[in-house]
């Protein structure tokens, strides 16, 4: 008996935040950019008193839900398409604009699934340097041929927490030839309050050549249901439509995300939370010489360059308290590690916990 022949694909996995110490213990998971505040109110309801029949299928069209975006966004509702993640919505993407031999550009630190996509439909994954951990637009239009399909871009970056202005942004588009699309992933785009920074969506909403991915998963904290939105050319909706699971978005999942819209409360809090502990944390990092992105998403790429301690070093004495830490080395960073911003006891650990570690330094 054989195994019949599969095709061979050249890539590493995408490894997430992990969730337990090697030691299965339980731990403060602050790896995966989660929300620290958990769901809202109006999400918690969903949860508790969903009644459908769940023996039928969703709405493969996601009507209720992509009104909802429409309306709150002020956006073309036939421009909209939902997914299991983001993620889904970039690996159809790949599959509709990509053939064997093209080429998509993405940031030296980005987004692992960026890659991992295209990679998988056959692509060359050109990587653009980066400034300082900052994408650089001059560095992406060098890297720029005939062969150039697809850019990725988000903004503001994972893991590396920084990000490009509007004017940079426009640069990029009016630079790029009109044939390449530009994906802009507005991932964080809730957080940032920073005032030269406005969302992909905010810029580019009525551009046929740029899309952009958003996601229920970070700010609204609907991370373990899936769910993520596309925003694009009618043209390009449509072919999507064509080649999407025809009931990839649970019924659950796409009430759930209606409801989170509808809750500004919860987002100001949200937001309100975010900014005053990146501060704090912030300014504690800096004691112990760890510099970090400037304050923003809801994350921090931490840098020991400068510091006495290696970031292996912390990452393993923090997992050793049963705090949990991304590594940065499956990104080809060193000495770095990716720190979500928690709430308000898991923050206070982990300052207590670095404080125990630098203690006599």
């Amino acid at each position: 008996m054989i195994t019949p022949t599969f095709r061979k694909i050249n890539l590493e996995a995408y490894r997430p935040g992990r969730s337990i110490s090697k030691e299965n213990k339980k731990v403060i998971k602050l790896s995966a950019n989660e929300s620290a505040l958990g769901i809202s109110n109006k999400v918690q309801k969903v949860l508790k008193t969903f009644d459908n029949k769940i023996s039928k299928y969703p709405d493969s069209k996601f009507k209720k839900l992509t009104n909802s975006i429409s309306k709150k966004y002020n956006c073309d509702q036939n421009r909209i398409i939902c997914g299991a993640g983001s993620d889904e919505i970039i690996q159809m993407l790949c599959q509709l604009f990509i053939n064997k031999g093209d080429e998509v550009i993405v940031p030296q630190y980005s987004f692992l699934m960026y890659r991992i996509y295209a990679k998988i439909v056959g692509a060359k994954v050109i990587y653009s340097k980066e400034n300082n951990f900052k994408v650089s637009i001059r560095k992406i239009l060098k890297k720029v041929t005939k062969k150039t399909k697809i850019v990725f871009l988000a903004n503001p970056n994972n893991p590396t927490g920084t990000y490009i202005n509007k004017k940079e942004l426009l640069e990029l588009r009016k630079k790029l030839s009109n044939r390449i699309l530009l994906v802009i992933d507005d991932a964080y785009f809730e957080y940032m309050r920073n005032k030269d920074y406005k969302s992909g969506l905010e810029i580019f909403k009525n551009t046929k050549n740029v899309f952009i991915l958003r996601t229920f998963s970070k700010i609204y904290g609907l991370a373990s249901l899936r769910i993520g939105w596309g925003y694009g050319d009618k043209k390009i909706i449509s072919e999507l439509y064509k080649i999407k699971p025809p009931f990839n978005v649970n019924k659950i999942a796409q009430a759930c995300a209606n409801e989170a819209l509808k809750d500004n409360k919860f987002l100001i809090k949200s937001v309100k939370h975010n900014i005053l502990w990146c501060k704090k944390v912030k300014k504690e990092l800096e004691k112990y010489k760890i510099s970090t992105n400037n304050i923003g998403p809801n994350f921090f790429l931490l840098n020991f360059n400068k510091c006495k301690f290696s970031a292996d070093k912390v990452e393993q004495k923090l997992e050793d308290s049963g705090i949990i830490l991304r590594e940065m080395r499956s990104y080809g960073i060193k000495n770095c590690l990716r720190l979500t911003i928690g709430n308000k006891k898991e923050n206070l650990f982990f300052l207590n916990k670095m404080k125990s570690i630098f203690k006599n330094v």
